[in-house]
């Protein structure tokens, strides 16, 4: 992942997923550490005696599964545009074959609503980002919660003090709200695959959420490699529990 100031010439985010569909366990396994663990976290903060997920950008459907076994859900709802994805979802579910920025299509009420692995930094510009936020306020159940982990600007232990220091010294002299945007590489089985992305920072997202109309209830810290769950916010990406 490298810093980018034009991400116009890359694949579009969709039919990047498509390329990378046949690869995508390999590459969420080298991720397993920190996968799991943001898993156990959502699990862990359900409410009790809930039944419904929706599962904003579900790739391949497996881990919204696990989370709605585990929490006890009984109705799964799963959002993905990449047909190639949706091959692989299991019998049982509810397919949203939408992008996240047509959620406004759709009717529900679910009491947990997840977006997970920075799929809100797959979404461009910042007022569709924020957008996907008001539509799921509008889904969301009373007392429900929504779930949501992006990749930290200032994750130090991921990115390194010299990438770090330049992207915190640009941010306060230079501020640009696409500052953040990023050229992401995945390497697959038919060669490197690029798109755009972006990676938030704290204060980033908490202004997208007050707009959003929403509420900052929890955030951890989760060491991108190995999982842990860190004290400060320059160790690892962010994971926010949010509520109407």
């Amino acid at each position: 992942m490298r810093d980018a100031e034009n991400c116009a010439t890359l694949q579009d985010p969709v039919a990047a997923y498509d390329r990378i569909a046949a690869s995508f366990p390999r590459l969420s396994e080298q991720r397993r550490a920190y996968l799991d663990r943001v898993e156990r976290l959502v699990i862990s903060a359900i409410p009790a005696h809930r039944r419904s997920l929706l599962d904003i950008g579900a790739g391949e459907g497996s881990r919204a599964c696990r989370i709605a076994q585990a929490a006890g859900l009984e109705q799964t709802v799963l959002l993905e545009p990449s047909a190639p994805m949706r091959k692989s979802w299991p019998a049982g579910v509810v397919e949203w074959a939408i992008r996240a920025e047509d959620l406004r299509e759709r009717q529900g009420q679910f009491d947990a609503i997840t977006c997970l692995w920075n799929v809100l930094g797959h979404i461009f510009p910042e007022a569709a980002r924020c957008e996907v936020l008001r539509q799921s306020k509008r889904l969301l159940a009373p007392g429900g919660r929504i779930f949501i982990d992006v990749n930290h600007r200032y994750n130090l232990r991921h990115y390194g003090l010299m990438r770090t220091a330049l992207r915190f010294l640009r941010d306060h002299i230079w501020p640009d709200r696409r500052g953040g945007d990023v050229v992401v590489t995945w390497e697959t089985d038919r060669g490197p695959c690029q798109t755009r992305g972006h990676v938030f920072t704290g204060g980033e997202f908490s202004r997208l959420c007050r707009t959003a109309g929403l509420t900052i209830e929890r955030r951890y810290v989760v060491d991108y490699a190995t999982g842990a769950v860190r004290k400060w916010s320059f160790a690892g990406n962010l994971l926010y529990v949010l509520r109407a």
